[in-house]
């Protein structure tokens, strides 16, 4: 990545301790709702009863003679929302706003306002039959050779159908924001993933020049998707901010959470696969629908994966999406890719096990030259090697096919295995990256941080690309004051905003040593550039590593406090000319109960084709985060609505079942190791959705090779087995 001299210790590829870490586990790291703001007010929302129906009339005279309520806003003029805010769209749809001079009063008055609707028959089941009819509504169809031909004819058919419960975001910190007027001049202490995106829609909402928005957000405690669109009651804050004159802070409670922001939508799926008698598949057909709200569109890229991973010349999908009386959803981890995953992968086993052939086997004999989808040749794809390396290492060969024969003790135990690709995305970004007197650095992106490690991860391809030691290296994101980054989500992170990290740290470093070899009073001075190299912060002649100077030297000498280089990196039209994905291979070793019909998951592994990996510590821990949310897919999480008013039923903790310690077992994953250039200048791709993308897929399979039993419904609970 640089011209380091021999003895230059790299950062890039060594397992970094997150260099924010001991602000977190010190709880001096400041969330959105931690800020101490003078004159700060409170707000709680004031949520519909109702899914559809108009407002007749709120009552807040209760609310207003509670002690500390200071005002409750009804009318939300002034403020432009997604929705009619003279209807109610869904469920939990925010109808006033309380503020008061305390959590408390602010909570408690919210619970004081009456509100009253004319009520109407809502539709959010996505199976009622007008919502089938409705689903017409927005279609993507996709079609190569002849796939209904294809599949009359194939030898073998796989032809099932699978559905999975909507998904919830549950992250520890929950969606909070604090903002302040300053006339026309809006700050916002914000939990957000998209900080350009969301500034840009504060600056909507209230119809302000963006450049009058700041948006501050520096620690986000998990998102999953969640926090890269900006929500009403982040609009409604700060709306309330402006009425009050005042400074308002909004914490939604978890109740609300639920209503109040995305979620994995409701997905039904058929998936049909023709082969002949050896394997090779003859034909896919594979037809799609998810859940949106009536008042705007949500789409999942379900039907993506499916079209290119194996080769088959055959192939149809069709996709659907359901406007319904709900709120919108929205991205969560591996979004599209880990719905249509579960349904190709599932597939692809029960074939194998129609075919007699063993499931790895059959992913080898389909291996695609080229991405059939888009005719575009593969950057890089090591998926073979994810399927057959990992195997090895997870004991793949110990795997009895047969289902149902392998016991230990009183369970059946199954192992399964399923693939997984996710495209790699990369956005145009834009770095600062500057050294001062004191010859430390600092390098800033308004990009930001929900887990994966960005501070640590950027801060060490910084590091290399200045030359300069780890700790005399400062990375800042989490400012709208910073140069403008794409959203953290997508998995393009790294491949993004480190690619301009990495170019801005080199042509700051190049400026260095242009800047010593045209300076008479250097011991650089007359040198050719190029036989220069940077180590410790010093710059040294190649030949003679005696003959040099520091960072520090050079701007002492200058006079200069700093030097500074920014730069945009754009990732070009590369995609134009290039399948560009990583991938993995699942395994998964599960033990059911046959009296109690219980799934409990022994082990499992992971091998990923992800190109190069920055740091093997936060990318491990990212894969066992995923493989944790894909327990949770397959075996526990799902939404329960009342369909007569759109009520969530487990909008909370203890009925909404996310995995615990005791549902987590011995998980490992390993990386091959790559790095993909023609993806990018720092060889990465995309990490944190594809660790999730085949989990509940591998799951799922296991448990048929436990039982017999193919269960396409998730989650897989007890009566699913019974």
């Amino acid at each position: 990545m640089t011209r380091p001299s021999p003895t230059t210790q790299i950062a890039s590829g060594q397992p970094i301790t997150r260099v924010d870490g001991p602000l977190k586990v010190t709880g001096t790291a400041r969330y959105a709702a931690d800020n101490q703001i003078p004159g700060l007010l409170y707000a709680a929302l004031v949520c519909s009863a109702v899914a559809c129906g108009d407002i007749d009339r709120v009552d807040s005279r209760a609310a207003l003679r509670h002690r500390g309520v200071l005002r409750v806003l009804t009318d939300f003029a002034g403020v432009k929302l997604p929705f009619d805010t003279r209807q109610v769209s869904f469920f939990g749809q925010p109808v006033a706003v309380v503020v008061a001079t305390t959590l408390e009063a602010a909570a408690h008055g919210a619970a004081l306002v009456d509100v009253r609707c004319s009520s109407r028959p809502p539709l959010t089941d996505i199976d009622a039959p007008h919502a089938v009819m409705r689903s017409g509504r927005y279609i993507h169809d996709y079609a190569r050779g002849a796939a209904d031909l294809a599949m009359r004819s194939a030898p073998v058919v796989t032809d099932l159908q699978f559905s999975i419960a909507r998904n919830d975001h549950n992250p520890m910190e929950l969606p909070a924001t604090i903002a302040q007027w300053d006339g026309d001049q809006l700050a916002v202490w914000d939990k957000v993933q998209d900080i350009s995106s969301a500034r840009q829609s504060y600056a909507t909402a209230f119809d302000v020049p963006e450049d009058h928005v700041r948006l501050i957000s520096p620690f986000v405690g998990g998102a999953f998707g969640s926090a890269s669109k900006t929500w009403p009651h982040q609009l409604l804050t700060a709306f309330a901010a402006r009425r009050m004159r005042r400074p308002v802070k909004l914490v939604l409670t978890r109740k609300q959470m639920y209503s109040g922001i995305g979620f994995r939508p409701t997905s039904r799926q058929r998936m049909a696969i023709g082969a002949n008698p050896s394997g090779r598949l003859d034909a896919i057909i594979h037809e799609g629908r998810t859940e949106t709200a009536r008042y705007g569109t949500y789409e999942e890229g379900l039907v993506r994966s499916p079209r290119f991973v194996y080769r088959v010349p055959n192939m149809r999908s069709t996709y659907h999406v359901v406007p319904l009386d709900i709120n919108l959803p929205w991205f969560m981890r591996g979004p599209g890719a880990v719905t249509g995953t579960f349904a190709l992968e599932c597939s692809m086993d029960d074939l194998a096990h129609r075919l007699g052939i063993d499931p790895i086997e059959l992913r080898l004999r389909n291996e695609p030259d080229i991405d059939q989808s888009s005719g575009l040749p593969f950057s890089t794809r090591r998926l073979t090697d994810c399927l057959s390396q990992g195997a090895a290492a997870f004991g793949w060969n110990r795997r009895n096919p047969a289902p149902g024969a392998t016991r230990d003790g009183d369970h059946l135990v199954g192992i399964g295995t399923a693939a997984a690709a996710y495209h790699t995305y990369r956005s145009q970004c834009r770095v600062v990256a500057r050294v001062l007197a004191d010859g430390t650095a600092e390098v800033q992106s308004g990009t930001s941080d929900m887990g994966p490690g960005t501070y640590t991860s950027m801060t060490q391809v910084a590091a290399d690309a200045l030359g300069l030691p780890l700790p005399r290296v400062r990375f800042a994101l989490g400012d709208s004051k910073f140069p403008p980054a794409p959203p953290h989500s997508a998995s393009r992170t790294m491949a993004s905003v480190g690619s301009a990290v990495f170019t801005a740290g080199n042509m700051l470093r190049d400026r260095f040593i242009r800047t010593a070899v045209v300076d008479p009073g250097s011991p650089l001075s007359g040198l050719n550039p190029q036989d220069v190299v940077v180590t410790d912060g010093r710059m040294i002649a190649g030949v003679g590593p005696e003959r040099g100077e520091s960072y520090q030297e050079l701007l002492r000498r200058r006079g200069w406090s700093k030097l500074e280089s920014e730069q945009t990196w754009v990732p070009g039209d590369v995609d134009k000319r290039f399948s560009i994905y990583a991938y993995g291979a699942v395994f998964a070793e599960v033990a059911v109960d046959p009296l109690l019909a219980t799934v409990r998951i022994r082990r499992i592994y992971a091998c990923y084709d992800a190109g190069r990996v920055i740091n093997p510590k936060l990318a491990h821990s990212q894969a066992i985060g995923g493989m944790v949310g894909g327990i949770g897919m397959a075996l526990l999480e799902a939404t329960l609505l009342d369909h007569r008013d759109g009520r969530i039923v487990n909008a909370n903790m203890s009925d909404y079942l996310v995995p615990v310690n005791a549902d987590v077992p011995e998980l490992d994953a390993t990386f091959l190791p790559a790095a993909d250039q023609i993806a990018d200048p720092i060889g990465v791709k995309g990490l944190g959705e594809l660790v999730i993308v085949a989990v509940p897929a591998a799951i799922a399979n296991a448990v048929f090779n436990a039982t017999g039993r193919r269960v396409t419904d998730l989650p897989i609970t007890v009566e699913k087995l019974l």
